[in-house]
């Protein structure tokens, strides 16, 4: 495999390199998954661009408001332990902190984890439940799109050849707010999971009722999704063990996994119901 390597020192540098090679240039930060399609040949690339060498790609930091900048090329070792992502966002230090090895996670990005779009990407499903955007410069400018409207199929996103993810913002969360993102997979964080979900929800401090709600499960379909109907059940209400066990199962009802040497359908469907289940049990107030 041959390739030009081609390294910006700024966003707008790297910009100008993708829109001049287009699709025959790949973006690496860490290349644990560009490197492995390469080897595999699924891609070939003739012009790498390393973004690593961009600062502001690599920052985490405050937006002013209480919530959090995440530069795209930031790894997921730096997101899960950094104290402001502890503090502000713990299930997305969790989440980070779930993906791979601690080598895996020592060169792995956030942007890279987002950007390959995979049904199973840990960081996911707690950015959808976060209301988490993602800040996309191109030859055209700036774009802003959130989460929700970022993956488009297993593997693809909303982003085009020539453009760069810089940063993901999370904002800040509301006062009584808690969040839970578990895994199921075989062999702990060295294995994709079969199964992921996030929750993250917002309760009166006077009775304990969920004044707002969010599920977001990975792995069980073409792309990380929201269990709306789910929410729904929930939404409004004290979780008591009988109400969790109905928006569990809604969930399940909502996922829309496929068999493959992982696991069945039939399998991840009952792992969304479980871990749902056990999630809302966490995450509902003591």
């Amino acid at each position: 495999m041959r390739f030009d390597y081609l390294q910006p020192s700024t966003v707008d540098e790297c910009v100008g390199l993708l829109a001049k090679h287009g699709k025959n240039a790949k973006i690496i930060a860490g290349g644990t998954d560009l490197m492995l399609k390469a080897r595999a040949r699924m891609i070939s690339p003739e012009y790498v661009i390393d973004i690593t060498g961009i600062p502001s790609l690599c920052q985490i930091a405050d937006d002013g408001e209480g919530g959090l900048r995440i530069g795209a090329a930031s790894t997921v070792r730096d997101v899960s332990i950094s104290a402001a992502v502890v503090e502000k966002f713990p299930l997305l230090a969790t989440a980070a902190g779930l993906i791979g090895s601690v080598g895996i996670r020592n060169v792995a990005t956030i942007g890279g984890n987002v950007c390959y779009a995979s049904p199973s990407a840990e960081c996911a499903p707690g950015l959808l439940c976060l209301s988490a955007t993602a800040r996309i410069v191109g030859p055209r400018g700036e774009r802003v799109v959130p989460l929700s409207e970022f993956f488009v199929g297993p593997g693809v996103s909303v982003l085009e050849p020539e453009e760069l993810l810089v940063d993901i913002h999370v904002p800040a969360s509301k006062p009584g707010t808690r969040g839970v993102y578990l895994k199921n997979s075989p062999r702990g964080s060295i294995d994709l999971a079969i199964v992921s979900v996030a929750t993250v929800g917002t309760f009166a401090e006077e009775d304990g009722a969920c004044k707002e709600i969010k599920v977001a499960l990975g792995a069980v379909a073409a792309t990380p999704i929201r269990a709306g109907n789910a929410e729904k059940i929930l939404r409004g209400k004290v979780l008591d063990d009988s109400l969790i066990a109905s928006a569990a199962q809604a969930a399940a009802d909502e996922a829309r996994p496929i068999t493959d040497v992982r696991a069945s359908a039939e399998y991840r469907k009952e792992m969304v119901r479980v871990f749902t289940q056990r999630a809302l049990r966490l995450v509902r107030p003591a």
